[in-house]
């Protein structure tokens, strides 16, 4: 018993002070923040200059104004973190530019891209139709044209990529069968991603759609939603091994806006 006793009083305690172990697939703030500034200066290496000038811009309009009340440290401090705010803010803008120029011409760009999309939009996962054209594998995506929905106030928004002819006409086939479902009173917009004329710029995409005017209410969208789903979706014939969810936009650079 005396043994017994002695080696239960050996046994260290667990302090409930103690820290618990950095969870690896969690990093901290300070770790994110670096990597998302390393992913964005290898598409952006002027990223450091532009967060230095806002910085400086920043900190040196407050200091000037505390020369000229007679308070330079206490505004110097104040123009200090503000100029920091600036800093991140110009980082997470750069970020999110340098993200969305790394997916632009990518198979799976516009539903990556409609993922970054905020409250009020409900977003199709995968494309609605496709047309997978001459491509017989991975490396042949380029003539690949699909169509992806979006709804939201505004109404039905559809956005096609790939060639002009076939996204064009995709588009228009969809366009026909969605406001055969979701009937007259929804509109239902068309978009194409691309550079040239008639199309948007991926990193453009969110923008335009965010300035169509509201027609729908929040209860409105939801229905209509409900509606298309039950329709389902055409099967789009892709070729085998191609999946065009695997573009996705680096959440990482979004955070660190």
């Amino acid at each position: 018993m005396a043994s017994s006793d002695s080696a239960k009083d050996a046994t260290p305690k667990k302090s409930r002070f103690a820290r618990k172990p950095k969870d690896p697939s969690n990093p901290g703030r300070a770790s994110q923040l670096k990597q998302v500034y390393a992913s964005t200066k290898q598409q952006d290496p002027a990223i450091a200059w532009w967060m230095a000038l806002a910085f400086l811009v920043v900190f040196g309009v407050f200091l000037l104004i505390g020369f000229a009340i007679g308070h330079p440290v206490y505004l110097g401090i104040i123009g200090l973190l503000f100029g920091l705010v600036a800093a991140m803010f110009i980082m997470g803008r750069r970020a999110e530019r340098a993200a969305y120029k790394s997916i632009a011409g990518t198979p799976g760009a516009t539903g990556a891209a409609l993922n970054s999309l905020r409250r009020g939009w409900l977003v199709e996962q995968e494309p609605v139709a496709a047309e997978a054209g001459r491509a017989r594998n991975v490396k042949d995506m380029s003539s690949a044209a699909m169509v992806f929905r979006a709804v939201g106030k505004p109404g039905v928004v559809l956005v096609g990529e790939g060639p002009k002819g076939s996204a064009t006409k995709l588009l228009e086939s969809e366009r026909k069968r969605v406001a055969r479902v979701a009937g007259p009173e929804v509109p239902v917009h068309t978009m194409r991603v691309g550079q040239g004329d008639g199309t948007v710029a991926v990193n453009e995409l969110t923008k335009s759609m965010r300035k169509l005017p509201d027609r729908l209410t929040k209860d409105e969208v939801s229905a209509v939603t409900k509606r298309l789903r039950a329709l389902g979706t055409a099967k789009p014939p892709v070729p085998q091994g191609i999946d065009p969810r695997k573009a996705r936009m680096d959440r990482k650079a979004m955070r660190g806006r």
